[in-house]
């Protein structure tokens, strides 16, 4: 049985928007990929600083396990963030329901750019706030009284910036970008 042309040109086209909608989902899902990966770097990272500082304080001054605890675990937040982000980009794709049918190339872009504030604030924001948080524990093993001071609040300076990179992604995900399927 031979095709007529007009039925090939249906075919190819059908293939071409099949294959650009999988191109697409795949853009989005790489920017929640690294918005996840990258602020779960930071932090692990930032972690790992801030818990070598308290390890230290702790062998000789194990009653400032709490305040240590809460310097410690502070540079955690900015993988939260983007694990958040990441599981926002999975509900706009309607991830887990039957899918997202249609989506163009510059709507899985714009998904990717949505993700890139909080995944590269949230990683150096992460490293930086573990270094802060190590500072203030070393501050605190000698002068107890400003391990809040020296130690939470500048922690939480540096905390700012997450957030900021955070609510960005967050509003655009949500807000800034419509999912419109791709006319055929």
């Amino acid at each position: 049985m031979e095709q007529t042309a007009e039925q090939l040109a249906e075919q190819l086209a059908e293939q071409l928007s099949i294959n650009t909608m999988n191109y697409a989902i795949a853009i989005a899902l790489a920017g929640a990929a690294l918005a996840t990966f990258m602020t779960g770097i930071g932090s692990s990272i930032g972690l790992g600083i801030a818990g070598r500082a308290a390890t230290g304080v702790l062998s000789e001054k194990p009653e400032r396990y709490g305040l240590m605890t809460i310097l410690v675990v502070l540079p955690s937040t900015q993988g939260i963030y983007g694990f958040v982000i990441g599981l926002f980009v999975l509900i706009k794709l309607e991830m887990f329901g039957e899918g997202l049918e249609g989506l163009s190339i510059a709507t899985g872009l714009q998904i990717f750019a949505a993700c890139m504030p909080v995944a590269i604030a949230g990683m150096f924001s992460a490293i930086h706030q573990g270094k802060t948080c190590a500072g203030g524990i070393l501050m605190s093993a000698k002068r107890p009284e400003m391990g809040v001071k020296a130690g939470v609040v500048y922690a939480a300076l540096v905390e700012f910036y997450a957030i900021l990179g955070f609510l960005i992604s967050l509003l655009a995900i949500m807000i800034g970008i419509g999912v419109i399927p791709k006319v055929v």
